[in-house]
């Protein structure tokens, strides 16, 4: 990998993130592209991820200081009902890492043969992120105030469902959501708020890999410390500028633009690609 595909690369990764397009399938298709083997450049993959989820506490750091300044606040804690609302949501966040966390213990190995099965399962999951988004604007549920726990569980399947390249992680949550009832205002914050915990762990589990890996002299790390650097650099700014964006995007309800563009990619991936 050169400097200007870690440059684009990292671009993609930052803004595919957020808007709900996914980051997993358009980093799929431009791997294929350039030619790039992601078994090759594990520490990329690895590093792009720590920038997204770095963006993420730049941008929601208020929401973060105030989840932990609630669950350090005294309260009752013999209910539900008695915890203050900083609290609740942390454990709504903690529900929703529940299914992602099944499907990472028991299917890793399924998920990774997906992942390497072509481009043609991009472009089916991304027509099924383009259908998700579509219900999810044509939609008018009852607006809920506040998202339960049941709710976060929910969202919490939508996420782990979007461990598949080409269904959007942010796309899938908030659509769901949304179909469910909860408000636009809270729903693009929930959803990258309760990625963060799965990213790093993911990204842990591959830095162990990686280790391995350069243990066992298998190739994996020969992409140069500056060519890394910049790819980091590109996914952190893209990925803070996205993460703005997406959350004002989703107060306007403007998701269908995002399902049609990605119904278009999908169908180009599949028949061309």
């Amino acid at each position: 990998m050169n400097w200007l595909e870690s440059l684009l690369l990292g671009l993609l990764q930052g803004l595919t993130e957020y808007l709900p397009i996914s980051s997993s399938g358009h980093l799929a298709i431009a791997s294929s592209l350039f030619g790039i083997d992601g078994e090759q450049n594990m520490a990329f993959t690895v590093l792009v991820h720590v920038a997204t989820v770095l963006s993420t506490l730049v941008i929601l750091w208020k929401e973060i200081v105030w989840i932990f300044r609630d669950l350090f606040t005294k309260q009752s804690w013999r209910s539900y009902s008695g915890l203050n609302e900083g609290t609740r949501y942390a454990i709504n966040i903690i529900i929703s890492m529940i299914p992602v966390g099944i499907v990472g213990v028991f299917f890793k190995d399924n998920i990774e043969a997906i992942f390497g099965s072509g481009t043609t399962v991009v472009g089916c999951c991304l027509l099924v992120t383009a259908a998700l988004l579509t219900f999810s604007y044509y939609a008018k549920p009852r607006q809920r105030e506040n998202i339960s726990g049941w709710h976060a569980f929910i969202i919490g399947i939508a996420q782990a469902v979007a461990v598949l390249p080409g269904i959007s992680r942010s796309g899938s949550t908030i659509a769901t959501g949304i179909m469910l009832g909860n408000k636009k205002e809270r729903l693009a914050q929930f959803s990258f708020l309760m990625v963060i915990p799965p990213i790093l762990g993911e990204a842990l589990l591959d830095m162990k890999d990686l280790i391995e890996s350069a243990g066992t002299g298998v190739a994996g790390t020969e992409t140069s410390f500056g060519v890394l650097a910049i790819g980091f650099i590109a996914a952190f700014l893209s990925g803070c500028a996205a993460c703005k964006w997406m959350i004002s995007i989703v107060r306007k309800g403007k998701l269908i633009w995002f399902g049609v563009y990605c119904a278009i990619v999908g169908l180009i991936t599949i028949l061309f690609l």
